[in-house]
């Protein structure tokens, strides 16, 4: 047991030094301090105090790479074209967006996370975004005629001049068990500006072009925008959105620091197998039982003594391997997801329930088999197989999704820190971090194969002789 603590401090020690990005850009901070992906083709102007910006977007077009060197038409449900007020064009900076976008839709999006949908069957084309103060409102309209409001919100700190216009963003594509870049051009009509703009030509640029999370345009493509009789056409790539595992992939996060609970796991189940295959060898068990004639008591007791101490042993080892884990990632320049100290304690707590847990089940294959190997094999097969499968990044999703649901190997949903989004298409797989289950319903799943272990060796230690 001593042996499984250390072993996940061990793990979390070559966790924190195997990695090395001292030099890489810094990673884009959005307003509620989450990493965020803040990459698109901008065209912009100044915007002092109060305004409005109005547009029709009547085409936004996308492509994916066919091969290497050349692309095809494609569909990229969340490519966005549309209008944006921001705070600068530092990535990271506050802002609130309407748009059209590629499958979803005419949103508005604020502050990275926030998303909300525009008017239900209703093909609107027409978009206008106002600002008074730090209020910013987006409207729709298929006419002209009739505007929708989509919403309101406040970008607290905005400043008295932010930067408005004109934006196109495409992230990548979802092919398989991967994704691709991307890259969309939108035609932009009737653009008025009312307010206090700035006089003169519209800027463009890429917004986050160095960022981490920038994956760059495809080959023979760039972001550009050309005007012509009042008409823009603007072509961009990337994306405005909270950083995924799949959008920054040189990114850590804590379960990655606690890898080696699977290590402590296969030391907690031949200590728990053995506590009872042992006693059947050098024959022991019956002194156990003459001692202790009530045979179910005796399993219990063992199950209490062993889920306690494999407890404390994953308590101990997670609760010094995880600071130090992180401090030695952070120092070498890697990025960790944040979680909050509420997350952290879970995953803590979680470790050590999962090893006391495993125990358990060790020490009902045990008493099921009555052979060390057999059950050591059976429980190892069990839990830390299903791990191994689903860490293998070929695996198709479809597969590791049906592991993470119903094998105890669902228990390591207790290491998830990551979270999905719904307007991110993206790799949400075990291997990425994503469990299917939340960390608790996850740990559910173990639990109630150990319960049910249990049960059946109770019965059978009644049943059998000695």
């Amino acid at each position: 047991m001593v042996a499984a603590a250390l072993l996940l401090v061990v793990f979390a020690l070559l966790a924190g030094v195997s990695s090395d990005q001292k030099g890489a850009p810094p990673v884009p901070i959005g307003p509620d301090g989450g990493p965020v992906t803040d990459s698109f083709y901008f065209v912009h102007r100044p915007l002092t105090g109060d305004g409005a910006i109005t547009a029709s977007v009547p085409a936004l077009k996308s492509s994916i790479p066919a091969d290497p060197e050349h692309l095809r038409p494609g569909t990229v449900p969340w490519a966005k074209a549309g209008l944006i007020v921001k705070e600068s064009t530092r990535p990271g900076a506050r802002y609130a967006a309407i748009m059209v976008t590629g499958g979803h839709g005419v949103r508005m999006q604020d502050g990275y996370v926030h998303d909300t949908a525009g008017p239900a069957g209703v093909s609107a084309r027409l978009l206008r975004l106002e600002r008074s103060g730090d209020a910013i409102t987006g409207y729709a309209s298929a006419d002209g005629a009739h505007w929708t409001k989509v919403g309101t919100v406040h970008l607290r700190g905005l400043g008295p001049t932010a930067q408005g216009g004109l934006f196109v963003a495409s992230p990548p594509s979802v092919q398989g068990m991967g994704t691709s870049g991307s890259v969309s051009t939108a035609a932009f009509g009737n653009l008025r500006v009312q307010g206090h703009w700035a006089p003169g030509d519209w800027t463009g640029g890429q917004v986050g072009a160095e960022s981490p999370g920038f994956a760059g345009y495809p080959a023979n493509t760039s972001g550009a925008f050309t005007e012509s009789g009042g008409r823009f056409t603007v072509t961009g790539a990337g994306d405005m959105a909270p950083a995924v595992r799949e959008t920054l992939p040189t990114g850590g996060t804590l379960g990655e620091i606690l890898t080696g609970t699977f290590a402590a796991l296969i030391a907690v189940i031949v200590v728990a197998a053995l506590s009872v295959t042992t006693e059947y060898r050098s024959g022991l068990v019956r002194v156990t039982l003459a001692a202790g004639p009530g045979r179910s008591r005796v399993l219990a007791a063992k199950a209490i003594v062993l889920g306690a101490v494999a407890f404390v042993a994953g308590l101990v080892g997670a609760a010094v391997a995880v600071p130090l884990g992180l401090h030695l990632a952070e120092a070498n320049g890697v990025y960790v997801f944040p979680v909050t100290a509420a997350t952290e304690v879970r995953v803590v707590l979680g470790v050590a329930a999962l090893l006391a847990t495993v125990s358990v089940l060790a020490l009902s294959a045990g008493a099921v088999f009555r052979h060390s190997a057999g059950a050591v094999t059976t429980v190892v097969v069990a839990v830390v197989l299903p791990y191994i499968l689903m860490a293998i990044p070929f695996m198709p999703a479809s597969v590791s999704t049906w592991l993470a649901r119903v094998t105890p190997g669902a228990a390591f949903a207790v290491l998830q820190t990551l979270v999905p989004y719904h307007q991110v298409a993206s790799i949400y797989t075990p291997y990425e971090g994503y469990y299917p289950l939340a960390p608790w319903a996850g740990f559910a799943v173990l639990a109630g194969y150990a319960m049910g272990a249990l049960a059946v060796a109770a019965v059978l230690l009644h049943r059998r002789d000695a």
